[in-house]
């Protein structure tokens, strides 16, 4: 299957009326760069914030100043802000969003650490008590990590549930975990689902219609709770993986496509990510720094 012209184009001509001339099959980098320009000054729903500069990871401790910077940056852009953690300058992220007039998606990070579990959820609550949270979200991915069991996942979103019964309350993981735990489903508000075809070895051209494949097996099993997608990416550069070829043309057109995906079908997705993050290299390899929109630099890439 060719990377189809109606992937880019099929919601928002009236935005790109100046490109409709394009052949976006045998497209030049120029072209593409122009689209990817429009895309992203048009506006995102959500992005996922990038906390950490160069020689920085998880762990240090970040300022406030640092940031309420990015924010600023990202500003322009998105409606929505999310964050992984509410410690270690973490919570400085919503209340920076909301600072600058943004929604928050704001998540505590749970482990296989139980102590600093405690913080993290205590973090959570009263960053929404004091109405800096607009989603909350117990947990990042921490069954496809093993950290956790069901069970121990499940009594820390009730926990928060019922601390803050006023702000809608979910759990961030890949998308299959929805569908092999219902529990899951049934314990949360909304349903945040992780949507990434690059792990999974798809090529660039299949790539939209796996992430939109991978969207409906959660939605099938979500009883009419709101499905948001709150990851989806692709690098641009590092390791291929199967068919997943990084590079700046791949992530330009993956962009494009989610975001008038996004747009056509009313649904809310974040992007991953803000910025590159250079620490990232540890845990996935040389792909792992290449996932921002901004470099690490905090320069917009294409």
């Amino acid at each position: 299957m060719s990377f189809r012209k109606k992937h880019f184009l099929k919601a928002n001509t009236a935005h790109f009326a100046d490109l409709e001339g394009i052949d976006l099959i045998d497209h030049n980098r120029e072209d593409l760069q122009q689209l990817w320009r429009h895309t992203i000054d048009n506006g995102m729903h959500g992005i996922c914030f990038s906390m950490y500069e160069d020689g920085q990871e998880p762990g240090d401790i970040i300022t406030e100043n640092q940031v309420e910077r990015r924010i600023k940056i990202l500003k322009p852009y998105t409606k929505w802000i999310r964050s992984f953690s509410c410690i270690e300058g973490n919570e400085f992220v919503p209340q920076m969003a909301k600072k600058n007039g943004l929604k928050t998606l704001v998540g505590a990070w749970l482990s296989d650490d139980l102590e600093k579990n405690e913080l993290e959820i205590a973090a959570l609550v009263d960053l929404a008590k004091k109405g800096f949270v607009d989603i909350a979200a117990v947990g990042n991915e921490v069954l496809y990590r093993n950290d956790l069991s069901v069970n121990q996942l499940l009594a820390y979103i009730k926990r928060v549930k019922d601390a803050i019964p006023d702000t809608p309350v979910g759990y961030v993981d890949a998308y299959y975990e929805f569908t092999l735990h219902p529990e899951l489903v049934e314990q949360s508000d909304v349903i945040l689902t992780n949507c990434y075809p690059y792990w999974e070895g798809t090529s660039i051209e299949n790539s939209l219609d796996h992430m939109n494949d991978m969207f409906n097996k959660v939605l099938n099993v979500s009883k009419g709770k709101r499905v948001i997608v709150t990851e989806t990416g692709w690098p641009s550069q590092g390791e291929s993986l199967g068919g997943a070829n990084p590079s700046s043309i791949n992530a330009m057109k993956y962009f494009i496509d989610t975001q008038n995906w996004s747009h056509d079908h009313n649904i809310d997705v974040f992007y991953f990510s803000s910025f590159d993050e250079s620490w990232k290299k540890g845990d996935e390899g040389e792909v792992g720094a290449y996932w921002g929109l901004w470099d690490k630099d905090e320069v917009l890439k294409f």
